[in-house]
């Protein structure tokens, strides 16, 4: 297994249903509060990859489209299908009403 493939492999991953974003936390290289983590962003629309690129944690969460709207969270490991049809297989499924919820769900998670 290539080593980008296996550090996506054994990253965190976060689903924001409603915006179809996903956000990869990487096992380890990320340290201190958590907007200035590094992330492995990404966004889709009907399942498709518009756009993947590493960025910080705070970009994400600052943008005022990711602002204004409560969130569905899935949290999982793998996910099975491809395109359309590319399905996370969820571990546990949080709504998120602001940036505290969230901090509060990544805690939970040992991020």
């Amino acid at each position: 297994m290539d080593s980008d493939l296996r550090l996506e492999h054994e990253a965190k991953k976060l689903h924001f249903i409603e915006m179809d974003l996903i956000v990869q936390f990487p096992r380890i290289g990320n340290k201190g509060k958590y907007l200035s983590y590094n992330v492995t962003f990404i966004k889709r629309e009907k399942g498709v990859v518009l756009s993947k690129k590493i960025v910080k944690l705070e970009t994400i969460i600052e943008n005022p489209e990711f602002e204004k709207q409560s969130h569905t969270v899935g949290f999982y490991k793998y996910f099975s299908g491809e395109g359309e049809a590319l399905k996370p297989e969820y571990l546990e499924i949080r709504r998120i009403d602001n940036v505290e919820e969230l901090w509060l769900f990544l805690n939970a998670l040992d991020i």
